[in-house]
């Protein structure tokens, strides 16, 4: 049997995916005055201000006497610290010391391009930090064209790694409420369109027979069957009330009845009589 393993095998198989990637982001650290700055002693440090990426705040340290007492004669050190709470922080990093001649020969330590080969890494809590201990010899930085008008230039780009899961894709589209009803009661208001009239008493109200007939049986039998004339385009009807009637028709048209007052309102009938007439009228037509 052959297996594809691109794709699920039938309707049944389902598939998802990991994704890893990294949240980028960059910071540019000026130090002015780095001769004022000699002396502080090993371990003592001028910090960036602190930065976001990824949802963690970072911050680059600078030791100008290096780290570590055992370098402070000959090494500047670098770090760039976890600032934020954070517990098992993955990342990649990058320090670009910036040559200040125009002559583009910055010095560039990045983590970057060996991601492959040990993967990113792991800050395991708010203070931990990735950098050099010996960034660069102190001597061969202050005859250097990355020294200028004693002013240091330094570039940090960090890459927060970030896993995803991605299942099937479902889409769905917002359906706004429906306001059908509404419209066809637009149409039976404004009589557009109409091409039935009945005759209730002295009143007549238009209509329309596909309308009726999709929310009838009666009426589909009337207009589309074998019981009335499918040619007529007038109904006459004894035996009630017009406000009964119409009340139907907006039933029909809108699944909702006016106001009780408003269909008693125009007629001598007594309400129970009058809701008694209504109710057998709707189960007769609908």
């Amino acid at each position: 049997m052959i297996v594809n393993c691109g794709e699920p095998n039938n309707a049944l198989d389902s598939s998802s995916r990991s994704i890893n990637e990294t949240v980028n982001g960059s910071h540019h650290f000026t130090i002015r005055g780095y001769s004022l700055a000699k002396g502080m002693g090993p371990g003592k440090y001028i910090s960036s201000d602190t930065f976001s990426i990824g949802g963690y705040e970072w911050a680059i340290y600078f030791y100008p006497d290096g780290k570590n007492p055992e370098d402070s004669s000959m090494y500047v050190s670098v770090f760039i610290a976890l600032a934020s709470e954070g517990t098992d922080v993955r990342a990649l990093f990058e320090l670009t010391l910036l040559d200040q001649s125009g002559k583009g020969k910055h010095k560039v330590h990045s983590h970057f391009d060996r991601a492959l080969e040990s993967g990113p890494y792991t800050l395991k809590y708010r203070g931990s930090m990735w950098g050099y201990k010996r960034f660069f010899r102190r001597t061969s930085l202050e005859t250097s064209d990355f020294l200028k008008d004693d002013c240091l230039s330094m570039h940090c780009t960090v890459g927060v790694v970030r896993t995803r899961v991605e299942g099937p894709k479902l889409y769905s589209v917002p359906i706004p409420p429906s306001d059908m009803g509404q419209s066809l009661k637009y149409l039976l208001d404004a009589e557009l369109g109409c091409d039935i009239t009945f005759q209730v008493g002295e009143e007549s109200f238009k209509a329309h027979k596909l309308i009726l007939a999709a929310r009838s049986p009666v009426f589909r039998a009337q207009f589309f069957g074998l019981v009335g004339n499918p040619n007529s385009d007038k109904v006459e009807l004894e035996d009630v009330e017009p406000s009964i009637f119409k009340a139907l028709l907006q039933f029909i048209y809108s699944d909702e009845l006016p106001d009780f007052h408003e269909i008693i309102g125009s007629t001598s009938t007594s309400s129970a009589i009058m809701m008694q007439h209504l109710l057998l009228l709707r189960t007769a037509l609908v």
